[in-house]
C-alpha cells in the first residue's frame, strides 16, 4: 500500500478562505474520488498550525494498493481534468505552490 500526499504549501488570498474551501470540497475533491484504484481520499482543511509553523491550508491523500496503479492513476484522463480545475481554483484562491509525496505507511505497535 502506499499514499500519496499533496501539500498546499501557501496561504489563501484575503477574503477567499471560504470560496477556496467551497470549491475544494464541491469542485475538487469528487474529482479526486474518480481516480483510478484509488481505494481511500482525504481533503484535510487545515484550521490551525503551531506558530511560525509553514502554512500549509490543505493537505490532501489518495491510498493506493500499489505503484502501478498509482502510475495509472496519475495517466488517466481523470487526472488531467482535476489538475486543470486545481489551477483554476488555486489560481482564484491560493498564493503559493503544490508538492507531492509518496509515502509507504508504516505501523508500529508499542
Amino acid at each position: 500500500m502506499i499514499i500519496r500526499y499533496a501539500f498546499f504549501e501557501g496561504r489563501i488570498k484575503e477574503g477567499h478562505q471560504e470560496a477556496f474551501r467551497k470549491a475544494i470540497v464541491e469542485d475538487l475533491y469528487p474529482l479526486w474520488c474518480q481516480f483510478p484504484g484509488a481505494l481511500e481520499v482525504y481533503c484535510s482543511l487545515v484550521d490551525d498550525r503551531d506558530e511560525g509553523a509553514p502554512e500549509f491550508p490543505l493537505i490532501q491523500s489518495v491510498r493506493y494498493p500499489d505503484i502501478e496503479t498509482m502510475e495509472g492513476a496519475l495517466a488517466s484522463s481523470v487526472r488531467d481534468n482535476a489538475k486543470a480545475k486545481t489551477a483554476e481554483i488555486c489560481g482564484e484562491h491560493f498564493e503559493g505552490r503544490i508538492h507531492h509525496h509518496v509515502c509507504t505507511p508504516r505501523v508500529w505497535a508499542k
